[in-house]
């Protein structure tokens, strides 16, 4: 064991992994773990590993760190894709190998000869579909989720029988009559507001009013519509430049899905038993002896092992996204096998090249996000540490940017990009509920969801200060009475909308986050653009020194930032953000 002092244990790398991967044919991205504060520079030596003289050092940015480490990071521009490489780590006036083999000085090892003695890190081969090829078009999208019986009823013909009026308080069974036509007559709304992409639960026939128990997966729900109004509002939300995601749910069904019902009526002799994750027969509802979703909700899992079901799914997939949708967001995603969403993946690419696959996967998904099942998932990490910084004051910034870090080396660049970064939804209680009602701290939130890296997702009404607990509560109904809205929330979201739609520095800048003056800073670069957010979430008016390489504006102030010594003085209010928007270098 090499004696040193430097702490070995805290360093990572793995090949093949969030550590280390091709970002398109020409360009390769490696990354390194160190403990906090310990080495104080890196090289990567990297070259082609049959062309041994063909190696060269490259300086390793530090990029970031948490309470326990520092990451390090270096981009490639590759000539060859087969590729060897390790590291050089110093520390004063010692200097370290790092490769495959472990950790070793410089002078005991010929690393130009002895391929036996030293082994290095590799990366055999740059396979074209191989590297994960994310959707041109999430760089520059602006989410916003609506639960559809919630938002617009546009067609009261459709209503069901026990239609609750609209805007009483939800309970479980609560049933509005919101549909296709309201969303589509609300489309100018959306695109004034600067939404330019559409996550909807699910529209597929189903018992209840959040349609997550589906009945038929080929249908949509009568009391939505039917397939022409979805084809219309395929087509208008198109014409408006607003993309249609929709809510596959594939790890289970609803009791009453006919397969299902079928086993009910017919036990072993059902052609469908296979289809469902049965203990015994005959099969029994109080209490069950068949796997279902959660605990004790009714909705049978689903065998996506079992041929037949899987292509009756997939064959439904088929369908909805030859309608011209453009992305899929796949619920409980984490549960299901992945053979099933790798063939998923590849079916819906063959009809749409560009359709996004968006997991619901609450924890580490980094498994799934390596270029052939899903592109990203909903950012739940990154969720959980807003509600303990911005909501309630039990993580600080320097902890918060810690944590944010940690969450950006889980994954690599592209799956970054294309998370879809959530403040609440469906199954949480409304941030503004978090945060006890101080929309200050809203605001503050947001200005960090639509800085950070990833697509920015709004859940309905909360430009208009929607309020709401946990489920049902979360799902109230959206007041189209505009006196009745919050206007200095609306103007913030539709500000911040619009900046990043035209912002290139947010869509394809690359990311830094840190603690100053104990306010979070999000800095996005971009060849002709730097962003910078400043967000103090404290009561005290803060101030912060900005390094920029050009003189900049405020985005919600309009003040014009002068360099001094290439920095500007920023002062924050108490609860307030301040976002600085380089010029255009001409």
């Amino acid at each position: 064991m090499v004696k040193t002092a430097m702490d070995l244990r805290a360093i990572l790398h793995i090949p093949h992994s969030n550590w280390a991967f091709a970002l398109n044919p020409q360009e390769f991205e490696v990354r390194l773990r160190t403990a906090k504060d310990d080495v104080e520079s890196v090289e990567l030596v990297i070259g082609n590993q049959y062309i041994w003289n063909t190696r060269r050092p490259f300086a390793m940015e530090r990029i970031g760190g948490d309470e326990l480490y520092d990451y390090w990071r270096c981009l490639y521009h590759i000539d060859d894709p087969r590729l060897g490489y390790y590291f050089l780590l110093h520390k004063g006036e010692e200097t370290l190998v790092y490769s495959e083999a472990g950790f070793a000085r410089p002078e005991t090892l010929d690393i130009d000869h002895d391929r036996d003695g030293f082994i290095h890190f590799q990366f055999p081969y740059i396979n074209l579909n191989d590297v994960h090829r994310r959707p041109s078009w999430v760089e520059g999208a602006v989410f916003y989720q609506i639960f559809l019986d919630r938002f617009c009823n546009g067609d009261p013909s459709l209503d069901p029988e026990d239609k609750t009026p609209w805007g009483e308080l939800p309970q479980v069974p609560s049933q509005y009559g919101g549909d296709l036509r309201g969303l589509i007559e609300k489309l100018d709304y959306l695109q004034e507001l600067g939404v330019n992409a559409l996550y909807l639960c699910p529209i597929f026939l189903a018992r209840t009013n959040h349609k997550y128990d589906t009945v038929d997966y080929t249908q949509i729900d009568p009391h939505f519509g039917d397939e022409e109004t979805f084809q219309e509002l395929v087509d208008k939300a198109h014409e408006h430049g607003i993309r249609i995601m929709l809510d596959g749910v594939f790890n289970h069904c609803g009791l009453y899905f006919g397969p299902f019902q079928d086993v009910l009526k017919n036990g072993e002799n059902s052609p469908y038993k296979d289809w469902f994750h049965i203990h015994n027969f005959p099969v029994t509802l109080d209490p069950t002896n068949f796997e279902g979703f959660a605990v004790g909700c009714g909705m049978p899992k689903l065998n996506t092992t079992n041929p037949g079901l899987r292509e009756y799914l997939l064959g439904a997939v088929e369908k909805w996204t030859r309608f011209g949708i453009d992305a899929w967001r796949l619920d409980v995603a984490d549960e299901v096998e992945n053979t099933f969403w790798r063939e998923f993946r590849n079916r819906v690419r063959a009809i749409n090249p560009e359709c996004l696959i968006i997991g619901e996967c609450w924890w580490n998904a980094e498994p799934w996000l390596r270029g052939d099942i899903w592109d990203g998932v909903m950012n739940y990490a990154i969720q959980k540490a807003c509600i303990l910084h911005f909501a309630e004051d039990r993580m600080d910034a320097t902890e918060f940017c810690g944590r944010v870090n940690e969450c950006l080396m889980r994954n690599t660049r592209q799956a970054n990009e294309c998370m879809l970064n959530l403040l609440d939804s469906h199954d949480t209680p409304r941030f503004i509920r978090t945060c006890g009602g101080d929309k200050r701290r809203v605001r503050n939130a947001i200005s960090f969801q639509y800085v950070f890296t990833g697509m920015p997702c709004t859940y309905y009404g909360t430009e208009i200060g929607l309020d709401g607990g946990m489920d049902p509560d979360c799902r109230r109904t959206f007041d189209w009475n505009e006196e009745n809205w919050d206007r200095t929330m609306y103007d913030h979201v539709h500000t911040l909308m619009m900046l990043r739609r035209r912002s290139v520095a947010l869509q394809t800048g690359d990311i830094r986050v840190q603690e100053q003056n104990g306010m979070v800073t999000v800095r996005r670069i971009a060849p002709l653009e730097t962003v910078v957010a400043v967000i103090n979430n404290t009561e005290t008016e803060q101030t912060a020194r900005i390094s920029l390489p050009r003189s900049a504006d405020e985005v919600f102030t309009g003040e014009r930032m002068l360099l001094e010594d290439g920095e500007v003085t920023v002062t924050v209010p108490p609860m307030s953000a301040r976002i600085l928007v380089t010029n255009r270098m001409i």
